[in-house]
């Protein structure tokens, strides 16, 4: 299995309805990829002030390497990336990925 992690310092000025278009095409993608088994969305509760910004996240299962690497091709996955990176505090600066295989 394959944990993807995506961590956001969104921009001061996106707007909550920004931030729920790029949720709800995150969501869109579950029928669309072969072997992605779950979207966990949600804001940071930690207490340990380690955010260092990274107010918002998403966590996406995968079965396997091959079923990731399906869903970083997608064209639809793409788009929503693209509104990531459009929302995030300095482009990509503001985006944190983080893969696990367990």
């Amino acid at each position: 299995m394959i944990t993807h992690c995506v961590f956001i310092n969104y921009r001061d000025d996106t707007t909550p309805q920004a931030k729920l278009a790029i949720l709800d095409g995150l969501l869109a993608l579950r029928p669309r990829i072969d072997g992605l088994i779950n979207i966990m969305v949600g804001n940071n509760t930690s207490p340990e002030g380690l955010d260092k910004g990274f107010s918002e996240g998403f966590i996406v299962t995968f079965r396997d390497g091959a079923a990731r690497d399906r869903y970083l091709a997608d064209d639809e996955h793409a788009k929503v990336g693209a509104a990531i990176v459009a929302a995030a505090q300095g482009g990509t600066d503001g985006i944190f990925v983080y893969d696990l295989e367990h």
